[in-house]
């Protein structure tokens, strides 16, 4: 009785503790350098990124959000349901189609990827507990820069530092702006360099893949995620986990996908720093 009891007053005082702790965001921070900024406009008006912290804390961990849009559109965003959660929030500005084609825009993720990995440590986060997430095109950038590592090997990141991604409705095949940027049609299939599902391997970061219901999602999404987790385990990967939010179409699904997202953040932070 008296540990049961001990263990709920823990339980209340981390929960307090997170209630009544400070947050604050800085805004419109260039991930590329200034020199570049200044050469290029677009760069300099979309390559931005905001972050939110919790002040006066150490040792938390962070999550790279980036919007969805189709690689054709939106903006950069903190997530209400992410707000005072006891962790950071990166909402991630990157280019589109059709005045970029690919992979810049994966270039863009990346780079912001490693200004986290660079720079999180300023504000008081642990840059062993960076993860990624996303929504649709935002889900899809999640697991490329996870999957593919060529694309944080640029700035000497082992994609495999990456906490855990967690993507939402993500295409796990070449997304289907990049195939039309490719002359294809959204509804003709294609596994090629742009591709999650290229770059399945056994020693990946924890992967989870979260997906509306199968009948009222967009494009088959639900299926390109079984397949997804079919194959990483099928390659020996240990940590690939998918969930299907039946009822919740593409739009709806991140309501109930983001407890989700921050059970894992939490999960895996108490893993890893049950390492240390």
């Amino acid at each position: 009785m008296m540990k049961k009891l001990f263990f709920l007053l823990v339980l209340l005082s981390s929960f307090l503790g997170i209630a009544q702790q400070q947050y604050t965001v800085e805004k419109d921070i260039h991930y590329y350098s200034d020199s570049l900024c200044k050469s290029d406009k677009y760069i300099d008006s979309q390559c931005t990124l905001d972050i939110y912290y919790p002040k006066k804390a150490s040792n938390f961990a962070t999550v790279v959000w980036f919007h969805g849009g189709g690689l054709t559109g939106g903006h950069k965003e903190i997530p209400t349901a992410l707000l005072e959660k006891g962790f950071a929030v990166i909402g991630v500005g990157y280019r589109f189609s059709p005045k970029v084609k690919a992979p810049v825009y994966i270039e863009d993720a990346a780079a912001a990827i490693a200004w986290a990995f660079q720079h999180i440590s300023n504000y008081g986060g642990n840059p062993n507990l960076i993860f990624l997430s996303g929504h649709s095109a935002g889900g899809y950038l999640t697991m490329m820069v996870g999957l593919d590592k060529k694309y944080l090997s640029k700035y000497g990141i082992d994609a495999n530092k990456i906490a855990g991604n967690i993507p939402f409705s993500g295409h796990t095949i070449t997304h289907f702006t990049i195939r039309k940027e490719k002359g294809m049609n959204d509804i003709q299939p294609l596994i090629d360099e742009y591709a999650p599902l290229y770059f399945v391997r056994p020693d990946a970061s924890p992967l989870v893949l979260i997906t509306g219901d199968p009948e009222l999602e967009m494009l088959g999404r639900y299926e390109e995620n079984a397949y997804m987790w079919r194959m990483m385990k099928l390659a020996g990967h240990k940590r690939t986990t998918l969930f299907k939010l039946e009822g919740f179409n593409h739009g709806s699904m991140p309501e109930p996908a983001f407890p989700l997202l921050i059970k894992e953040v939490n999960t895996i932070t108490k893993e890893i720093l049950e390492k240390k």
